[in-house]
């Protein structure tokens, strides 16, 4: 199937999506903001550049959006039905290194946790990230 935008409107397209500071994270950084938690982002020194730092808690956490990496039964994580080859190659690519750099960051000391885009919309999402701090 050909797509139906041209290749420099699809371009521009792609161009637009945001690789940090994204909506999902800025939700995550708003409440933990609120809640009095210090930390820091986009850690370079750290495998994967984890969006989200909390030194106090050795914390790394990592805002994945579920189209780009796949989260598992998430109606958000469609395949597009034109190039399908192209776009499992890519998201698996993606889901491997994702799967590297946790570990790294594992092995580095670091406790990880991942956050999905759909979890950020469910009722009561700040109350069990709170737990997930405490507990860690």
């Amino acid at each position: 199937m050909a797509d139906i935008v041209s290749p420099e409107k699809r371009s521009e397209m792609m161009r637009g999506i945001r690789s940090k500071d994204t909506k999902p994270e800025k939700t995550v950084r708003s409440w933990l903001h609120r809640k009095g938690y210090r930390f820091r982002i986009n850690r370079k020194d750290l495998p994967g550049t984890p969006d989200i730092v909390l030194p106090k808690y050795n914390l790394a956490i990592f805002v994945h959006g579920c189209y780009w990496h796949r989260h598992e039964n998430c109606r958000l994580a469609s395949v597009p039905k034109s190039n399908t080859g192209f776009w499992e190659n890519k998201f698996e690519k993606n889901r491997e290194r994702d799967r590297r750099k946790l570990g790294e960051c594992r092995k580095a000391g670091w406790q990880t946790h991942v956050i999905w885009e759909c979890e950020i919309r469910k009722d009561g999402y700040g109350d069990r990230l709170g737990e997930m701090i405490k507990n860690e």
